[in-house]
């Protein structure tokens, strides 16, 4: 047995740059701090992000993506800060654009991340699960935890590519490669009201909890890195709305695929 088959590692998808550091960043930090191997798979550039600083507010105006390209240099700012060493954007940075929140005529671009072909995004993420090995992968749920259609996306892209990497006819090239537990982002409702939190999961479906409470310094850091997206003062954060919320540092998940050892669970790879 190689030392690729005995490795933790864990992949990451995600719709767009910040969305790392907000739900997954203490978690991405603890296992990269601890010797996991850490993919993050970004689905979008962001192009459509509300930008916060004023001093920045050229970045969305006028032709071109500019913005997109700026969240690229804030993405690596925050990969750093949480010790990811592999990013990538699926298909490619730009292959699909930000679709802007749900309802907004920015949902019918033909280019965009919603109107993507499941199948087609699902064959370039299982490329990259067969090439990562990850016995670990995490999303969001089916309703994108919040409603984002690019977050929506991201989930059907993800639960297709699991499958296809584990086909052995499949034409993503690589060995086949069976993920062991699919997990995706929640938030407890008793932790989500305590918080400040508008976002929240029934607290009975919540099946995992990290304990991040060692790497909420890197957590802060990489939103800090966001700055076009993300206000942070102390242990609170704020995103363009202007609601003050702290900065968690438990994070929680539900698991969708695999089984649990023991309920709830502290760990992504328990059982492994």
């Amino acid at each position: 047995m190689n030392r690729l088959d005995v490795a933790r590692r864990l992949l990451l998808v995600h719709a767009h740059p910040d969305d790392e550091s907000i739900g997954t960043g203490a978690t991405i930090a603890r296992y990269a701090a601890e010797g996991a191997q850490v993919t993050l798979v970004t689905c979008t550039l962001g192009e459509l992000g509300e930008v916060i600083p004023p001093e920045l507010a050229y970045l969305a105006a006028g032709p071109g993506d500019r913005l997109g390209a700026y969240r690229s240099t804030e993405l690596a700012a925050a990969c750093a800060a949480l010790g990811i060493g592999d990013q990538r954007y699926l298909g490619g940075p730009g292959r699909w654009r930000d679709s802007g929140m749900m309802g907004l005529p920015a949902n019918d671009d033909p280019g965009c991340f919603w109107q993507a072909d499941v199948g087609t995004a699902a064959a370039e993420l299982a490329r990259i699960l067969r090439e990562t090995r990850p016995q670990v992968v995490v999303s969001y749920d089916e309703n994108g935890f919040y409603g984002h259609p690019d977050h929506i996306q991201a989930h059907r892209v993800a639960r297709c590519a699991v499958t296809l990497a584990a086909d052995p006819a499949a034409s993503a090239p690589g060995e086949p490669w069976q993920v062991v537990k699919f997990y995706v982002t929640a938030m407890p409702r008793s932790v989500a009201a305590a918080a400040g939190g508008r976002f929240w999961v029934p607290d009975e479906q919540v099946t995992t909890q990290i304990d991040g409470s060692a790497y909420l310094a890197a957590k802060i850091a990489a939103m800090r890195a966001h700055a076009t997206q993300i206000a942070v003062d102390g242990e609170f954060f704020a995103l363009a709305d202007g609601a003050w919320q702290r900065i968690g540092d438990r994070e929680f998940y539900t698991l969708l695929d695999g089984t649990a050892p023991h309920s709830p669970e502290y760990d992504l790879f328990a059982g492994l």
